[in-house]
């Protein structure tokens, strides 16, 4: 499974990188502002590249929101986005085949056009109602200047050390099941299609996955008699929702949107996975998998293959230690400085989002998040109160300042 992903993994990070400092943010407010069709579908082509999973789409789509972000484009893009990306596109290409990797990008991009046109019609009375800061500041800050090497620091640093304990584990988990989920068992699922979809919901829903560590577990589950639907269930469902995610969409966005967002990922799900069983050739599904005949290309790979595997590893072992097992050093507070405890950064899309959020709070001149210890440290002298408006407009949770000593 690894010699099979490592290269596509490795290019889809350089994409992710490439996206990440080339295209700024103000690029998708600019053109998803209305809320109407337009937006909406933009709003989901722009979501379904980006490299971002269940949890760092949250800060990202809301902090858009707060610029002006339509609703009903901000639920396409928390639908479309966690999905996809280029990363797990070309990942599912080289796992499951070309079928999966055009189907999985399709139902996505569907999926999130249905959810967000029900959004638009259901608040189509309410008007916008975009958040807004009270005295926010209106000067704007020099852009740091941009370099090539970012684009490397990011895709094969911030990036990988979000999602690489995620693919590892669900390689960990491909392996368990192949070793121990007999396949009897899901055989005989697969003959009652409406219960093998809802046990993969149960099992999607809960889970934390992002789109590419869900993949060794689709193809390992299919290895054992899943359905091709059953398993885009899972690939659709179990990167899109976690139980943080839903939370925090509830709190920010209300109940009628969170059940529309949950609607448009299950319903989908569903459909595509009912449209895959029933109206398109199993042999697709099942031609282009890596499985069973993945021994007789071992002995066969290239050397600059497993040169790539190697590489791989070697950067997903570096994002591991550096985000698990680097020593947590304690910092003492300098003048005009204050601390913040905040709760929910997990990723370093997240800090990104608090660092660019909290800079436009009146009265802070910089800022620093950190997702290790939820510690967010700011230079001047900002209000308490704006703060906390800002961080839980951000999606995170305020829990207050700390005292020096």
């Amino acid at each position: 499974m690894v010699n099979e992903m490592s290269p596509y993994l490795l290019l889809g990070f350089l994409f992710a990188g490439v996206l990440h400092v080339y295209v700024p943010q103000t690029f998708y407010r600019r053109y998803l502002s209305q809320d109407n069709l337009k937006s909406v579908t933009l709003a989901t082509l722009f979501g379904i590249p980006l490299p971002l999973c269940s949890c760092g789409v949250i800060p990202t789509a809301m902090g858009l929101r707060r610029e002006g972000v339509s609703r009903s484009a901000t639920i396409s893009f928390l639908i479309a986005t966690p999905q996809t990306g280029m990363d797990s596109i070309l990942a599912t290409f080289a796992m499951m085949g070309l079928p999966f990797a055009v189907l999985r990008p399709t139902a996505a991009l569907v999926s999130a056009l249905i959810a967000g046109t029900l959004c638009m019609w259901v608040f189509r009375r309410r008007g916008n109602e975009v958040p807004q800061y009270e005295n926010r500041c209106t000067t704007t800050k020099e852009p740091k200047k941009k370099h090539f090497l970012d684009v490397f620091r990011y895709g094969y640093g911030d990036m990988l050390q979000d999602i690489g304990g995620h693919l590892a584990v669900g390689l960990l988990l491909a392996v368990l099941i192949q070793l121990f989920v007999p396949t009897s068992f899901l055989v005989t699922l697969s003959q009652h299609p409406a219960l093998e979809m809802l046990a993969m919901l149960l099992i999607a829903i809960p889970m934390y996955v992002c789109a590419t560590g869900s993949i060794p577990i689709a193809v390992a589950l299919m290895l054992k008699g899943l359905s091709p639907g059953a398993a885009l269930v899972l690939l659709m469902a179990g990167p899109a929702v976690n139980m943080a995610s839903l939370m925090v969409i509830g709190k920010v966005m209300g109940k009628k949107s969170l059940l529309l967002y949950l609607a448009g990922i299950v319903l989908g799900a569903v459909a595509f996975g009912l449209l895959t069983n029933y109206a398109l050739p199993r042999e697709w599904f099942t031609y282009g998998l890596m499985g069973d005949t993945a021994h007789c290309h071992t002995a066969a790979t290239p050397l600059w293959h497993w040169g790539l595997s190697g590489l791989f590893l070697l950067l997903l072992g570096n994002a591991l230690v550096r985000k698990y097992f680097k020593r947590k050093q304690t910092i003492p507070i300098m003048n005009n400085e204050i601390r913040y405890q905040v709760g929910g950064m997990s990723c370093n899309h997240c800090k990104h989002s608090m660092e660019n959020g909290l800079a436009q709070v009146e009265g802070i001149e910089s800022v620093e998040a950190d997702p290790k210890t939820n510690i967010v440290s700011v230079k001047g002298s900002p209000d308490d109160a704006k703060v906390k408006a800002a961080v839980e407009e951000l999606g995170f949770d305020f829990i207050g300042r700390i005292k020096e000593g």
